[in-house]
């Protein structure tokens, strides 16, 4: 059986009228919730942030080599990595080529075991972060392109840990409103994904980050609001499915381990 033959089945894109309803409520009230975390925040709201904002970025930079080894380990089984577009069905739209891959250590708060097990120095270091959602490397495949997009909430905070980037990085570039950012290795980019963004590979190399989304430092009513925001996304279909799916992908990174094994 190939690699291709053992790709699990996943969940189609649910229609716009059959979007999970906290997921439609969420978009109505992005805006509300968005100039709340704004006017809460305890760090700068700009579209692009410094990684100082954030003490422990220190300690994952200081491990990035070993944490792009364990990334290239995880790389021996690419093809049963899956795309983030039979994980989250929602993000069908921005990842539909399949070309944009995602091996999760945490999902909104889920852990997978499985996968930390087969990174555990990254797995052990991303335990230690204060307010972790997520964290999972993130695979461009060459020629890849992510169009313009935005994400869910001014609540969150993602930092992207360059791994392995290509030898032009200027050709692999991210850009975040109005500023053009690339990745090197060893080296932080931390953004406001609720601000439009969009990235391109124009190289002929895969580039792997370190994706983290981390809790947006905010004051009191910020942060009660954030948290029951948050908390209604992690119960949702939204997140379910994609917990369900990454099950099923398990199995076929599990034949590809005992393939190499054999």
């Amino acid at each position: 059986m190939t690699m291709q033959d053992a790709r699990p089945a996943v969940a189609k894109a649910p229609t716009p009228s059959k979007r999970p309803l906290v997921i439609r409520i969420g978009k109505r009230l992005r805006g509300t919730l968005n100039r709340l975390a704004t006017a809460q925040s305890k760090i700068a709201t700009d579209p692009v942030l410094s990684a100082d904002a954030f003490p422990w970025t220190v300690r994952l930079a200081e491990q990035w080599q070993t944490i792009a080894q364990e990334a290239a380990s995880i790389l021996r089984h690419r093809d049963a990595v899956p795309p983030l577009k039979d994980i989250s069905p929602d993000h069908a739209r921005i990842a539909g080529d399949g070309n944009w891959r995602s091996f999760f250590l945490v999902g909104y708060g889920y852990e997978v075991a499985e996968n930390c097990a087969r990174a555990p120095q990254t797995a052990a270091l991303v335990r230690q972060i204060p307010d972790l959602n997520s964290a999972f490397f993130s695979i461009l495949e060459p020629g890849a392109a992510i169009p313009r997009h935005r994400g869910v909430t001014r609540g969150l905070v993602t930092c992207h840990l360059g791994l392995i980037v290509p030898d032009r990085p200027e050709q692999c570039m991210m850009q975040v409103e109005n500023t053009e950012l690339f990745w090197e290795a060893g080296r932080w980019l931390v953004f406001d994904d609720s601000h439009y963004h969009q990235v391109h590979n124009s190289t002929d190399q895969r580039r792997v980050i370190l994706l983290l989304q981390v809790k947006r430092p905010m004051r009191w009513l910020g942060r009660i609001t954030n948290n029951l925001a948050l908390s209604a996304i992690r119960r949702s279909p939204f997140v379910q499915d994609a917990r369900r799916n990454l099950d099923m992908w398990e199995e076929a990174y599990r034949q590809a381990e005992q393939n190499e094994a054999a």
